[in-house]
């Protein structure tokens, strides 16, 4: 058997594995007893009800691991990419095109593996534990305006990638990478001008106490912005949330509808202060250097395989080319990326810690974040005990035990 073929097998294998190992230690580190620090927000029954919440999620997500790489193993394996190589180079006669009808049918057909289970976790999961609000018609709509997007942008992203592969030669990765770092760039300022409200309504926050709290805290820490926004959450989910978007003198603050409603107004400058700390500590430059860095090793490493014939017959090719090369390569460097993800989410998990530590420090206080946090995480039915595998794995934030010791342990003197 071709030696890639087997190597690709053992890795969607081992990633099954892990998946399974992580969530089954998730499941028994569930604890029966509500942990003390939450008995003041938290009621056995909502805790319960958490547990529950984070099984059916558990439970879903499993399945959808298992039958995914059940598809995908008997694609490979049944010449799946042959088909759609030869089906796209009976339509087009051009390399770019036949590339770009290859891979947005493979892209078609993942989706269309994953649609279901996005239904079921949207109108039954979400449902039953009383987080959806989103309507067939908003969902509906959700996919069009996405999918969309992805042809209006990702279409031309992708086919600068295919033709400098094909054009620019031993060079051409890093044509790819400086185009990839541009247009990621361009993003970061277009996105919350023009795709954010396709999905969600953004409206001033209304004048009042929470506001003049909030804008003189911003002076306070000489910090500028373009505004203080509230956002529709709840036309999809009653979870609740808070996020910076945007850089410069254009950074936005935006709350959903949703905080606004379960959270008291110090809690809620708890909340914005700890946003408002990544950005004082650098830590959204620092994330989007180490991207860079990582799309620029993976593009390096992509043009080591783009000749690779013994890679194109593992998957039943008649044809080799430079857009199965990339589709294929994605199998070969997953577990990299499985790494390279790890890696990011301590990271993040440190910087959880110091955003954390920065809110207390120029709010005066632990208690409004750690009351916020509680309150939030109650609200999110979050999963108070985590397993360290899991959060290992999986988690960009600390679970938020974690969270609230730290806060307790590093600004003891405020408790």
């Amino acid at each position: 058997m071709n030696i890639w073929l087997l190597t690709i097998l053992l890795i969607i294998l081992v990633s099954c594995l892990l998946d399974l190992a992580a969530a089954t230690l998730n499941i028994r580190a569930l604890s029966a007893d509500l942990p003390q620090e939450f008995a003041d927000v938290c009621t056995p029954s909502t805790y319960r009800t958490s547990q529950d919440y984070t099984r059916a999620l558990t439970y879903t997500s499993l399945v959808q691991t298992g039958f995914s790489s059940l598809i995908t193993v008997a694609f490979i394996v049944f010449g799946g990419f042959n088909i759609i190589d030869i089906w796209a180079r009976s339509l087009a006669q051009k390399e770019l095109l036949i590339g770009l009808l290859f891979i947005g049918s493979f892209l078609l057909l993942s989706f269309l593996v994953g649609l279901p289970f996005s239904i079921y976790r949207t109108f039954v999961i979400e449902e039953r534990f009383g987080f959806n609000r989103t309507t067939v018609q908003t969902f509906i709509f959700d996919m069009f305006k996405g999918t969309l997007l992805v042809l209006l942008l990702g279409g031309p992203l992708l086919a600068s990638v295919l033709w400098f592969f094909t054009h620019a030669g031993p060079y051409g990765w890093m044509f790819c990478w400086f185009g990839v770092i541009l247009f990621s760039l361009g993003l970061q300022f277009f996105a919350p001008v023009f795709i954010m409200p396709m999905f969600n309504k953004f409206s001033p926050l209304e004048d009042g106490a929470l506001r003049t709290e909030i804008m003189n805290y911003t002076q306070q820490q000489l910090f500028t912005m373009q505004g203080i926004f509230t956002m529709d959450g709840s036309k999809r989910s009653s979870k609740v949330n808070a996020f910076f978007t945007g850089f410069g003198k254009f950074k936005k603050i935006v709350f959903f509808d949703t905080l606004i409603e379960k959270l008291l107004p110090h809690e809620i400058l708890a909340v914005l202060a700890h946003e408002m700390g990544h950005f004082k500590l650098q830590h959204i430059p620092k994330n989007m250097l180490a991207s860079i860095l990582q799309v620029g090793v993976m593009f390096y490493l992509l043009s080591f395989f783009l000749d690779n014939q013994e890679l194109s017959r593992a998957f039943g090719m008649e044809t080799l080319s430079v857009h199965t090369s990339l589709v294929f390569f994605g199998f070969i460097y997953s577990p990299i990326n499985m790494v390279v993800s790890i890696l990011f989410h301590f990271i993040s998990r440190r910087h959880e810690f110091a955003a954390d530590t920065y809110a207390a420090e120029t709010t005066g206080s632990v208690h409004p974040l750690i009351s916020g946090l509680k309150k939030l995480s109650e609200a999110n039915l979050t999963n108070l005990t985590p397993h360290p595998f899991m959060v290992f794995l999986h988690y960009s934030h600390p679970p938020v035990l974690k969270r609230i010791e730290h806060l307790k342990l590093s600004l003891g003197k405020n408790v």
